[in-house]
C-alpha cells in the first residue's frame, strides 16, 4: 500500500487508492466501478447505465444490429445505414426509405425519391409521357401542337346538329375526321367533349340537348375507333356563353362543343 492505510469504504474488496469508484461497491474488473445493466461498461462510462448493450456504442443497445445505438437510431427495428441514422435505402439513392415516395426505385432528392427517365420534372409515377420531355402543367407531356390546336378550335363551331337535335350534321365529319386523326397519333391525349347551347327555349331543356350533343361527340368519335376510356362528356346547357345572346352571330357562338385535350393516366 506504499506506506498508506487500508481503507475501503464502498467494501467491494479495493483500497480506495485503486478504485475507481470509492463511493459505491463496484466490480473489480471494472477499476471498483458498478455495472447496473451487467453488460461490461461500468456506470460512470455507460450511456445507457439501465439497459443492457454494447461496448463498441458506450453501453447502449443496437436491437437490429446496425451499428447505430437505438437511442440514435431512427429505425431501431429495422437494420439501416449509418448515414441515414440507421434507416434503410431500398434502392440506394441516398434517400431513407421511410421518407422516400418510391422506395423501391431509384430516384432523385428534388422527387422524393422518385425516378423522372425523361428529366422533365415530372415523377414516372405521375408522368403520363415518362418517355418524352414535357411539361409540369401536361402532366410530362409536350404541349399540343399549334396545327391540333387550330383543328379543336375549328371543330368549336365546325360541329353542326339538326336544329333542336342532338344528331350530328353530315358538314362536321371532315372536322371529326381531323380529330380521330389527331387522338390516333397522340395516344397520351384525352379529350373532354363539353356541350353548350344559346338562351334560346327552356332553360332545362338547353342543359339537356348540350348533354346530348356532347355525348354523340363522344359516341362518333368511338364509333371511328377512340377508346371510351380517352373521352369523357358533359354538358352546360346556355350557363356560359360566349357572346351575348341578343343577336343571332352572338347565338350562333355559344351553341358550340368544346374539345379540350386533357393528360390522364389510364387505369386498366
Amino acid at each position: 500500500m506504499n506506506g498508506c492505510p487500508w481503507s475501503d469504504k464502498d467494501g467491494d474488496g479495493l483500497s480506495d487508492i485503486e478504485d475507481g469508484c470509492p463511493e459505491i461497491a463496484g466490480k473489480t474488473e471494472l477499476n471498483g466501478c458498478p455495472d447496473k445493466d451487467s453488460d461490461g461498461v461500468a456506470d460512470n462510462e455507460d450511456s445507457c447505465p439501465d439497459i443492457k448493450g454494447l461496448k463498441e456504442l458506450g453501453g447502449c443497445p443496437d436491437t437490429d444490429g446496425d451499428g447505430v445505438a437505438d437511442k440514435e437510431d431512427t429505425c431501431p427495428n429495422v437494420k439501416g445505414l449509418k448515414e441515414l441514422g440507421g434507416c434503410p435505402d431500398s434502392d440506394g439513392d441516398g434517400i431513407a426509405d421511410k421518407d422516400d415516395t418510391c422506395p423501391n426505385a431509384k430516384g432523385t432528392k428534388a422527387l422524393n425519391g422518385c425516378p423522372d427517365k425523361d428529366s422533365d420534372g415530372v415523377a414516372d409515377k405521375d408522368d403520363v409521357c415518362p418517355d418524352v420531355a414535357g411539361l409540369i402543367e401536361n402532366k410530362g407531356c409536350p404541349a399540343v401542337k399549334a396545327a391540333e390546336l387550330k383543328v379543336f378550335e375549328k371543330a368549336l363551331n365546325g360541329i353542326k346538329f339538326s336544329s333542336g337535335r342532338d344528331k350530328i350534321s353530315s358538314s362536321s365529319y371532315k372536322v371529326l375526321g381531323d380529330v380521330v386523326k389527331i387522338m390516333e397519333e397522340n395516344p397520351s391525349y384525352n379529350l373532354k367533349i363539353k356541350g353548350h347551347t344559346d338562351s334560346s327555349g327552356d332553360d332545362a331543356k338547353n342543359l339537356e340537348l348540350s348533354k346530348k350533343r356532347a355525348s354523340a361527340v363522344q359516341a362518333y368519335l368511338v364509333k371511328k375507333g377512340i377508346d371510351q376510356e380517352r373521352l369523357t362528356s358533359e354538358g352546360f346547357g346556355e350557363t356560359i356563353p360566349v357572346a351575348e345572346n341578343k343577336t343571332s352571330k352572338g347565338r350562333a357562338l355559344n351553341r358550340r362543343v368544346e374539345l379540350k385535350v386533357e393528360f390522364t393516366k389510364l387505369v386498366k
